[in-house]
């Protein structure tokens, strides 16, 4: 069934269109138009999100900043091996999901560490990506308080994923 829901709405939007007597090749063009000056918007941002992330992982400065943030987490019980996974979590989604699978590699599955990190992933959100895209798509400079709200929200999950683990999935 999967195979055919693509086409089948490709086929009712196109039908839909010529039902309202809309020139759908024009509508089309002109959506694809606004997309590449959308894209072409946001490339700086995203260009200089990547190098950062990409030298941040490559130099070490990720293990380094985990070993100075440790104490603060230990007490909550989270788990060593994740922090830095918390920690890249919100500037990177492929650079967290390749840590992610390399700690998946690692750990024993089904540990506690393990399942930490997929509520985590699962639970927190590409923090800096997210603002770069959006607020780069409509031109917003100045973001205020929508970082420094985000990555509470980012602590949170991190916190929270220790004690979702804990409480709703068997160890």
């Amino acid at each position: 069934m999967s195979v055919w829901i693509v086409p089948a709405a490709v086929i009712f939007i196109v039908g839909f269109g010529i039902f309202k007597k809309t020139d759908v090749f024009a509508v089309f063009t002109e959506g694809a138009k606004q997309g590449l000056k959308t894209a072409v918007s946001v490339l700086p941002a995203l260009c200089f999100l990547m190098t950062a992330v990409g030298m941040l992982r490559e130099s070490g400065a990720v293990e380094i900043f985990s070993e100075m943030v440790f104490p603060l987490f230990e007490k909550l019980g989270f788990p060593k091996e994740v922090l830095p996974l918390a920690l890249l979590r919100p500037f990177s989604g492929s650079g967290a999901l390749g840590y992610y699978e390399e700690l998946c590699r690692e750990l024993e599955i089904g540990s506690f560490a393990e399942k930490v990190a997929s509520v985590l992933m699962g639970g927190s959100e590409t923090t800096f990506y997210t603002v770069a895209v959006y607020y780069g798509a409509v031109g917003i400079k100045n973001g205020r308080n929508t970082v420094p709200a985000a990555l509470m929200a980012d602590i949170a999950a991190a916190i929270l994923s220790v004690f979702a683990v804990n409480l709703f999935i068997p160890q």
